[in-house]
């Protein structure tokens, strides 16, 4: 290992000047994830601790890798193979092409924005590479992934000066580009199961088409409480499964990477929304009005969303009370979203989105109550 690290920082010296360091931000990107780098902060004021921005992101995509493994498996199953060897190894083949050309086209634009700039490939992008590959349908078009890929990292990301500086999650960016611009390969019946001619709805387009009981449709369909749950459904990629999503987040809180308070505070806020609802709409209406609240967090791409779209450290309320502020309102919006909105009855994306952009509205406000309350204190 000495024997690389010396070879790469020779690199790094040969790479810094002259006609190839165009190159160099790859490079750095690369021999950071490697290695420590062996340079450290001269100015400003610091914060020092244990773990980095490679450590962090890290450990978010080892907290992914059930979401992985069980929407890879599903992906084959809903195709009908047989076997968990076989359905898994089909549908992880799926899932590889998309997750590599989000890499290799947002760390181009990586590298491009690194070389105008001056500054090296930070590893902000290695969690929205594989975040988004998860939230897409298995049947997405590689060359729509490249363009939705450049859209979120640029507009989403590189216009607000780039990691740590972006107003919109990035990954949530890309797919709301591809919902709005080609909807007819990321919603629908016809894009979950990854098998030429067959179809395949989703458990929350089911019970948003019923025009009675929305638990009895999906029993109609063929989907129950313990499937949904469990992942076994037609759907995006690492979404399905519940029980994947939650030992994630287990990984996530125990290290201290994802933010409780944010969690729960969208799970609460999903759940007295559905109560209320299912309580006031329950009996005289169809559809989704009639759907459990329970039923919401296993359903599309809620608990995803709680557990690693909510929780970006960038785009996310950063004081503790506009934590519970900003889980609770996307919590609600969710719903919302899901009950009167026909059209879409997904809403996790777009409550996401629109808590990012009230985030830092909401951080303004706790503190200047904050400090109102401490001048108070000096009266």
């Amino acid at each position: 290992m000495k024997f690389l690290e010396r070879f790469l920082n020779n690199m790094d010296k040969t790479l810094s000047e002259g006609p190839f360091k165009i190159f160099h931000p790859m490079f750095g990107a690369i021999n950071t994830m490697l290695f420590t780098p062996g340079q450290g902060t001269t100015t400003g004021p610091h914060i020092r601790d244990a773990i980095d921005m490679k450590r962090f992101m890290g450990i978010v995509i080892f907290a992914l890798i059930p979401s992985i493994m069980v929407g890879s498996y599903n992906v084959g199953a809903q195709a009908g193979v047989e076997g968990l060897v076989a359905a898994f190894m089909f549908g992880f083949l799926k899932l590889l092409p998309i997750i590599v050309v989000t890499y290799a086209v947002g760390l181009s634009w990586e590298m491009i924005f690194g070389y105008i700039n001056g500054h090296e490939i930070y590893e902000g992008f290695l969690v929205t590479g594989i975040l988004l590959p998860l939230t897409l349908p298995p049947t997405i078009p590689l060359w729509q992934v490249a363009v939705a890929v450049s859209f979120g990292t640029v507009i989403g990301k590189e216009v607000f000066g780039g990691t740590g500086m972006n107003l919109l999650n990035p990954a949530l960016t890309a797919r709301a580009f591809l919902f709005f611009t080609y909807p007819g390969d990321i919603s629908g019946d016809s894009v979950w199961v990854a098998l030429d001619g067959f179809t395949g709805a989703t458990p929350l387009a089911a019970a948003a088409a019923s025009t009675g009981s929305a638990v009895e449709a999906l029993n109609s369909a063929g989907f129950t409480l313990n499937q949904m749950f469990f992942g076994f459904t037609p759907g995006s990629v690492g979404e399905t499964s519940t029980i994947a999503i939650l030992i994630g987040a287990v990984i996530l809180l125990v290290t201290g990477v994802a933010s409780w308070r944010i969690m729960l505070a969208t799970v609460l806020g999903a759940y007295g929304m559905g109560l209320i609802v299912q309580f006031f709409g329950g009996e005289i209406a169809g559809g989704m009005r009639t759907l459990p609240a329970h039923y919401h967090l296993v359903m599309g791409g809620f608990m995803f969303g709680a557990v690693f779209m909510t929780t970006d450290p960038v785009s996310a309320a950063g004081t503790n009370v506009g934590k519970w502020i900003y889980g609770i309102l996307i919590g609600v919006m969710v719903i919302l979203i899901r009950v009167f909105n026909p059209a879409y009855p997904e809403g996790m994306m777009l409550a996401i989105l629109f808590g990012n952009v009230f985030s830092p509205l909401i951080d303004h406000f706790v503190v200047q109550a904050n400090i109102k309350r401490r001048l108070n204190y000096g009266k």
